[in-house]
């Protein structure tokens, strides 16, 4: 007697968070998303033969897995690092590859994502066996690009496939230390039975993909695409099965791009590393405040340099501000760059403890050069510019400004005070305003630091010095 084919099972997936419904719903319960619930089909499960063949592959890492050990027995030595060549990704990676680690690069199209992979496996390939399995392109497109930036691609190994087992058995042969799988969101395993990209064929590749790199010691690299928001696409568990995510921003406008580490379990969160897109490919740029202060010779009212710290360095960066009186009747808050509810807050802030109202005042902050500032020690820098804009008077050129500021009006210490002062000198300010906490015991030579505690004081020191 014939057997019956599988029944085909079909789930609602949320693209989000990767919860599961037995029915399609507008809003996703488990993280509060609307309209992110699509419709998957599931397959038959493999047998217990066909897991146990496929697992078979990875004897080392299920070997490691199923053996208990004791905390104080597991070895801690510490993995060499590989350096990729490109001492910008080596920083946001915190220092360069692990073995066996798994990194998600994600950006817009056309960021230059398979660009920087290009580059950095034609500089491996001089010393270990690499491997770039393209999915979204042909060889030959791969080997047009290569020669277009004059990379010396002659050792690189090239793959065109979309199947997850055909991509591992030739990479079992191959044996690379690196390997690059462009992109995760078109290779498919077998025995999941949607188109590729869907929720499930993304988790079950990315897994399979994994568990092979940590069996194997490789370092494996998978592109990822991104939403109209700017965030990694797919299920939300794809970014806790890899090590390290990372992502490739830039604008269409600007030649320069940041690379800016997401999660990484092997070195600091928020790394930041700047590149420029040139002809030959993407070039780092050693020094990224000074792309972020080109500034004009002449003093404009509303433009102050302060000082973010990104993962373990401090960058210089401009914010500009503009106060208008209000033409519709209802006053706008714009921020770019800058989260617009703190805006909101400091503007109240300022109000309240400085005495200056804005409230008829349409308000526009923009940070200069498209770079995101999360972290509260703008909060001070961005209050002087719009009190500068407001009062149409400006700030000196060579005054820098950091500090966060609290709901009472007081001034609070940020971290790494002392590295971002001697940062600035370095560049030439003459003169910072900053928390009363992080003033130094030896200010830099021709550096003159002020220490405030409240808004008023710190209001009261840019009034000695507005022009």
């Amino acid at each position: 007697m014939a057997k019956k084919a599988a029944k085909t099972k079909t789930a609602y997936v949320c693209t989000d968070c990767g919860a599961e419904y037995s029915q399609w719903q507008g809003n996703c319960s488990a993280c509060g998303e609307w309209n992110t619930i699509s419709e998957v089909r599931l397959g038959a499960n493999p047998s217990v033969a066909a897991r146990a063949s496929r697992d078979a592959r990875f004897t080392g890492f299920a070997g490691a897995a199923s053996q208990i050990q004791s905390l104080s027995d597991i070895d801690l030595s510490e993995q060499a690092r590989i350096s990729s060549g490109i001492g910008e990704l080596d920083r946001v990676l915190g220092g360069g590859l692990v073995p066996g680690s798994a990194v998600l690069l994600g950006g817009q199209p056309g960021a230059g994502k398979s660009t920087l992979l290009l580059q950095t496996l034609c500089y491996m390939a001089e010393h270990r066996q690499v491997l770039y399995v393209t999915g979204e392109e042909s060889l030959q497109q791969v080997a047009l690009r290569a020669k277009r930036l004059g990379l010396s691609a002659g050792s690189v190994k090239m793959l065109s496939e979309t199947s997850v087992e055909s991509i591992l058995a030739i990479a079992e042969q191959e044996k690379p230390a690196i390997m690059v799988v462009d992109s995760i969101q078109v290779v498919h395993v077998d025995h999941v039975e949607s188109a590729p990209g869907s929720v499930s064929q993304v988790r079950e590749s990315a897994a399979t993909l994994t568990r092979f790199a940590k069996a194997t010691g490789t370092v494996l690299y998978l592109v990822g695409h991104v939403t109209k928001d700017g965030s990694l696409a797919g299920p939300k568990v794809l970014e806790h099965m890899i090590d390290a995510s990372i992502l490739l921003e830039g604008s269409s406008d600007s030649r320069y791009r940041t690379l800016r580490g997401i999660k990484n379990r092997f070195g600091a969160v928020n790394e930041l590393g700047v590149f420029a897109m040139m002809e030959q490919g993407l070039k780092e740029v050693k020094n990224p405040s000074a792309i972020f202060l080109n500034r004009t010779g002449d003093d404009a009212p509303g433009s102050v340099v302060m000082v973010v710290w990104e993962g373990t360095r401090p960058l210089l960066v401009e914010i500009q501000a503009l106060v208008d009186l209000a033409q519709a009747g209802y006053p706008r808050r714009v921020a770019v760059g800058l989260d617009q509810n703190r805006l909101a807050m400091l503007l109240a802030v300022l109000h309240r403890h400085g005495g200056l109202h804005v409230s008829d005042q349409d308000v526009f902050v923009n940070v200069v050069g498209g770079v995101r500032v999360s972290e509260t020690s703008a909060d001070l820098a961005l209050l002087a510019a719009i009190v500068s804009s407001f009062r149409d008077r400006a700030l000196p050129q060579d005054l820098v400004i950091m500090g966060e500021v609290g709901l009472s009006g007081e001034i609070r210490p940020v971290p790494n005070g002392q590295e971002r002062i001697l940062e600035a000198a370095k560049h030439g300010f003459g003169h910072a305003i900053v928390p009363k906490a992080n003033i130094p015991r030896n200010p830099p030579k021709g550096m003159q630091v002020t220490g405030v505690s409240r808004l008023s004081e710190a209001l009261d020191a840019l009034d000695n010095l507005f022009r």
